[in-house]
């Protein structure tokens, strides 16, 4: 099948920009002498946490326990998840910490009591906040060492060291400013490491990073690992930031243009919310809810139109096109895009070669498909 034999809106994901993406930053992290441990809730697809792992990912992170369940049933056992520990979901944690190594991550005394009272086995993470200010104990005070000595004394619980998201990274108006919070990461959490080691404690990882802070870090003393996700895909936020260029964006969203009226100024496209979220992106004016490809072998998007506004299933764009004709949208976010479909139309030139399924879901782990 080809490309324009799709029905729409279908969500396309180029394989040979998706390998060059994956080995780029499997170097990245060789070189700079860590482990990269990414994270799964990007993509959510075996087959592309498979290409990870087989050249050379060590282990993987997750974002929910569906996304644990799902991948530790198809032998994803060295596991992360990272994520405050849910208090409704301890007996569901339980279960999957005898199936598979999971870490879990707390930043509270009362989350380690949680994990005692339910009887959890697990590697456990302290999360730190460096600077983002939306998870994490602070660590200049006196309640790292203290949970850290918690979780150290509570039986079942092994400490696996301390762990961040240098999210603020996405801020950033620069390269420079970029470099400068994933220094500040860096430098916060390998100076807490020293301190918890100089009392006594034992820190066997130092696990940071996002996608943004691994394109332009200069180095990683003293980490052992890091977690991006976004890497495998990027998106418009991505090359805002300077961390891709358009042509590595290796997911877009097929539309038709369904409705162009004459003397109108806009059309409408089948690609609404729906299928593209409502990130709003980069912060500019006026705003766009997606890019649209001129060519995008070539990475070119076209300068003159543009994603105006979502509504649930419809797509507003600024400049009309004859009904029928094929769009091929830049998401301004791949992860919340990709979590919107079910299935990827894996792509290589104007080829459909494959078909993968996106594993998103929340309910219940008992009702979970066993394929």
């Amino acid at each position: 099948m080809r490309i324009e034999d799709l029905p729409t809106p279908a969500l396309l994901l180029d394989l040979d920009v998706l390998e060059r993406n994956l080995q780029r930053m499997a170097r990245r992290a060789h070189t700079l002498g860590v482990a990269l441990r990414p994270h799964v809730k990007t993509h959510k697809c075996i087959e592309v946490a498979e290409r990870q792992r087989e050249i050379g990912a060590a282990g993987i992170t997750v974002s929910t326990l569906y996304e644990a369940a799902v991948f530790a049933k198809h032998a994803f056992f060295d596991q992360t998840w990272a994520f405050p520990v849910i208090p409704s979901r301890l007996s569901e944690l339980g279960a999957l910490c005898r199936e598979a190594r999971l870490g879990v991550t707390v930043d509270s005394m009362t989350a380690v009591e949680s994990l005692v009272e339910a009887d959890v086995t697990a590697p456990v993470w302290l999360k730190v906040d460096c600077g983002y200010q939306r998870a994490g104990v602070d660590p200049a005070g006196s309640l790292p060492l203290a949970i850290a000595e918690a979780i150290v004394g509570a039986p079942g619980l092994e400490f696996a060291g301390i762990l961040s998201h240098s999210g603020d990274a996405y801020s950033a108006r620069s390269a420079a400013e970029i470099r400068a919070v994933a220094e500040t990461e860096r430098h916060t959490m390998t100076t807490l490491a020293t301190t918890l080691e100089e009392a006594g404690m034992q820190v066997p990882g130092v696990s940071v990073g996002s996608t943004p802070s691994m394109s332009q870090v200069a180095h990683l003393s003293g980490v052992t690992e890091v977690r991006p996700g976004n890497y495998a895909f990027y998106d418009r936020v991505q090359a805002s930031l300077g961390a891709c260029t358009y042509a590595d964006c290796a997911v877009t969203v097929l539309a038709s243009v369904v409705s162009s009226q004459p003397g109108a100024s806009h059309c409408v496209i089948d690609a609404g919310a729906l299928a593209l979220s409502k990130d709003r992106g980069p912060a500019e004016d006026p705003p766009s809810m997606g890019e649209i490809y001129l060519d995008y072998g070539e990475g070119r998007l076209r300068p003159e139109a543009r994603l105006v506004e979502l509504s649930q299933e419809h797509g507003i764009v600024n400049r009309t096109f004859p009904r029928g004709t094929r769009l091929r949208i830049l998401p301004n976010h791949s992860c919340l895009t990709v979590a919107q479909f079910d299935t990827y139309w894996v792509t290589s030139a104007d080829l459909v070669v494959d078909r993968w399924r996106i594993w998103s879901g929340r309910e219940d782990l008992e009702s979970l498909p066993r394929d």
